[in-house]
């Protein structure tokens, strides 16, 4: 098995930051206990292809909803490699939860962007069950795969990011 990526928290400064912008609800003596207490993704299992995320707080989604989660959490990994992102198995098939952008995509040098690499998912319980999902804090909620990629024979791609979503396309 290759080893290619480490997982670490961002800092505490940008977490308050991140949580302040759409969780004003929370003091920042919350949110530094949030932080505290965030876990960074493992795999369950050694047969496990992804890696768990967790929740830094208790939220409930009920049908037809969106939010966007600061996950506390950025990735260094090898420069031929993405991280991938999807809802967990579970959560997808019973609230037929969704990431808003279908598959979450961190690119290798997302980890160097002005905002530390900080993942968010923005998710959003497309139930049409009526089901109101539920996760507490510490639960895992999402799921992150490493794959190996490859480019074109003729790439000359020379771009430097300096920024979060979609801030390579940006003129």
């Amino acid at each position: 098995m290759k080893r290619v990526a480490q997982f670490f928290k961002v800092s505490k400064e940008n977490f308050l930051e991140a949580m302040k912008d759409d969780f004003p609800e929370y003091t920042q003596e919350d949110i530094v206990d949030m932080y505290e207490s965030i876990e960074l993704p493992k795999r369950a299992t050694k047969g496990s292809a992804g890696y768990d995320f967790y929740a830094p707080f208790a939220f409930s989604l009920p049908p037809g909803s969106t939010m966007k989660i600061p996950t506390g959490i950025r990735v260094k990994m090898d420069e031929d490699w993405v991280l991938k992102l999807y809802p967990r198995s579970g959560l997808g098939f019973k609230y037929r939860l969704q990431l808003n952008n279908t598959v979450g995509i961190i690119d290798s040098d997302y980890y160097y962007s002005d905002n530390e690499g900080h993942i968010f998912a923005k998710i959003t319980n497309d139930s049409n069950e009526g089901k109101t999902l539920e996760i507490g804090a510490g639960a895992g909620f999402m799921q992150g795969i490493f794959i190996e990629y490859g480019i074109t024979v003729d790439d000359e791609a020379e771009g430097i990011r300096n920024g979060g979503f979609g801030s390579t396309t940006k003129q």
